[in-house]
């Protein structure tokens, strides 16, 4: 079993023990939110990718206006913006980025009240700011993220249930987020056959055998070797990019992760005959519907659209999917995230790759001149 393998196993765990120790301070960051007219996110990589499902979450769920911020604004420009009335909220897995520690100072120093979201108890950024939530992911041994990327989800779920209506439905949801990961854990196998179709190394039909050399890719293999799209729309756009990112970072493969508004106007025109599509949906919402019309369109043009979650009509759509979760959208992007995950994993090492150490990475990346602010 690789790290990568062994740290998604534990994302049940860390979830858990994530919620159990940042509910109780749900009403200090609603006395620290109270007065908050907008809520503004500061991260890079997973985080940020992460960031866009609190933005999501803020408005949807709380009711909060909120956007992502640009780190460089501190660190570059040294705007001077009026943040009076803004809850500024940067994430970062080690705390020890120094352009998010950079940027969360100013936050503060432009009149931002200010919450921190990490794996790095007593870190930089925990104690810069007015509130630490420290996810209880436990020690990250491999270079892709994983359960530190799901704990910033859950910290920000807590984040978003402080700052908006008690709300009984969400927190029964939440409390069967664990659950709901550990049974996506389930999808290893399932996972593991698609990455092989993905990489050209294993039959698309039953009973159907290749007659490559061992090792050479089939067709679907030289498909990817041109990259793959991921999308999704609303509350899973997030997860389409977390699983670009992994899959550029692991699998070496050029990735464009899309929600499924931007695609539509445009991009579309890159999904050609064969090429690959990973789609990615909740089981219920108001954009389910459409990311069940892009599984449609996509072959229609010829491509070779996959689901991971959506219904019994998203999953018909696609060439083969992924079962998701059973949460609601709000929360479903906490366990959607898993299935492709293991498919990532199991891809990379179809491809001969070590999913643990992508060359040119490491667990803390500094941006240049992190300090200029």
């Amino acid at each position: 079993m690789t790290i990568m393998a062994a740290e998604i196993a534990q994302q049940p765990e860390a979830v858990a023990h994530t919620l159990d120790a940042l509910r109780p301070a749900r009403a200090e960051l609603a006395r620290l939110g109270a007065d908050a007219r907008h809520v503004l996110f500061l991260a890079r990589g997973s985080s940020d990718n992460a960031a866009t499902y609190g933005r999501y979450l803020c408005e949807v769920h709380a009711g909060r206006a909120a956007s992502l911020g640009a780190p460089s604004l501190a660190t570059h420009y040294q705007a001077r913006t009026d943040l009076d009335g803004v809850l500024a909220v940067a994430l970062s897995q080690s705390g020890e980025t120094e352009e998010i520690v950079a940027a969360l100072r100013w936050a503060a120093g432009r009149g931002a009240r200010t919450v921190a979201v990490t794996n790095g108890a007593g870190s930089a950024l925990a104690t810069a700011a007015d509130v630490a939530l420290v996810t209880v992911a436990g020690s990250e041994r491999a270079v892709p993220a994983t359960k530190t990327y799901t704990t910033q989800l859950a910290a920000l779920a807590v984040l978003a249930s402080a700052l908006g209506q008690a709300d009984p439905g969400f927190d029964a949801a939440l409390d069967r987020t664990p659950a709901a990961i550990a049974a996506m854990l389930d999808t290893s196998p399932a996972a593991a056959d698609l990455a092989a179709q993905l990489a050209g190394q294993a039959p698309d039909r039953p009973g159907e055998s290749r007659s490559e050399a061992p090792g050479q890719r089939g067709a679907e293999g030289q498909h990817l070797n041109g990259g793959m799209v991921v999308s999704g729309r609303g509350l899973a756009y997030s997860t389409a990019l977390e699983l670009a990112l992994k899959l550029e970072e692991t699998c070496y493969l050029p990735a464009i992760g899309l929600s499924h508004a931007d695609l539509v106007h445009g991009p579309i025109a890159v999904l050609g005959p064969g090429t690959p599509a990973l789609l990615v949906a909740a089981g219920d919402g108001p954009v389910l519907p459409g990311m069940t019309d892009l599984a449609l369109a996509v072959g229609r043009r010829g491509g070779r659209a996959y689901g991971i979650g959506g219904d019994s009509a998203f999953r018909a759509a696609c060439l083969a999917a992924l079962p998701g979760p059973d949460l609601p959208e709000t929360l479903a992007p906490l366990a959607l995230v898993v299935p492709g995950q293991l498919l990532v994993e199991a891809l990379a090492r179809q491809l001969g790759l070590d999913p643990d150490r992508p060359r040119g990475l490491t667990k803390v990346t500094q941006t240049d001149n992190p300090g200029a602010g």
